[in-house]
């Protein structure tokens, strides 16, 4: 059985003026359908441009990446955006809430725009009521605290029932008790709906949530071991081993 997520030797170098500055250096990786995976490495690591290659938000200069079969490099720009609506959910460090639209109405538009109209609201409601959020619906994002916006961000993620949440540093800005209701909520739709989740983290403790564990130093894939910010002998590291 093919994996349902592929990255093959990818690649990808920005340039800054005159200077060039390698961020992938040829990675390559599968995640299987269901699985929760989680990306650790230190800051300029190469974890945020994977996410966005892995997304389809970027393009790699070289390698590829396959999402269920289909080579991201084959498609044109607007059946990539299709592809991203249909199967993948994303969740940012920074909310992203639209500020003029009520919590639910920020939910309710990736509905809008996957093309689907109005989400089911049993499955909103369900949703909305784990994250603790319903009775914050009708508030916008300048009304709800840092926490609450980015479990209103979550539940955007989520409400088309996505085959693939890629979250990237989803509890960076958040307390340790939103970030557990984050968490649990991330672990609770891999479970239950068998989403397929990749999380980019510098938290140990975030990271023990996955099934696996991937580590990143200078664009490449590495141990535990030669991570400078991990211990090899903390239980989340021994995990992912």
């Amino acid at each position: 059985m093919s994996a349902f997520i592929e990255a093959k030797d990818l690649r990808k170098t920005y340039r800054v003026g005159k200077v060039e500055v390698p961020a992938l250096r040829g990675i390559s990786f599968s995640v299987e359908k269901g699985e929760f995976v989680t990306v650790v490495g230190p800051s300029g690591s190469g974890k945020s441009t994977l996410f966005y290659l892995l997304g389809g938000l970027t393009r790699a200069e070289s390698g590829s990446v396959t999402i269920d079969g289909v080579d991201f490099a084959s498609l044109s720009d607007s059946e990539r955006t299709r592809l991203r609506k249909r199967k993948i959910g994303f969740v940012f460090q920074k909310f992203n809430l639209l500020p003029t639209l009520t919590a639910r109405g920020n939910i309710e538009i990736a509905a809008d725009i996957a093309g689907k109209g109005s989400p089911d609201t049993v499955f909103l409601k369900t949703i909305t009521d784990m994250l603790g959020i319903s009775a914050r619906l009708d508030h916008r994002p300048n009304e709800l605290s840092g926490g609450e916006q980015q479990r209103v961000a979550l539940a955007r993620a989520l409400v088309n029932r996505p085959a693939i949440v890629l979250a990237d540093e989803p509890t960076g800005n958040l307390d340790s008790k939103n970030s557990d209701v984050v968490l649990r909520m991330l672990r609770e739709s891999n479970k239950e709906l068998g989403q397929t989740v990749l999380m980019i983290t510098h938290n140990p403790e975030a990271a023990e949530y996955g099934d696996r564990i991937i580590h990143m130093r200078d664009g490449q894939i590495v141990t535990p071991e030669e991570d400078p910010q991990w211990s090899p002998h903390h239980p989340a590291a021994q995990a992912g081993q």
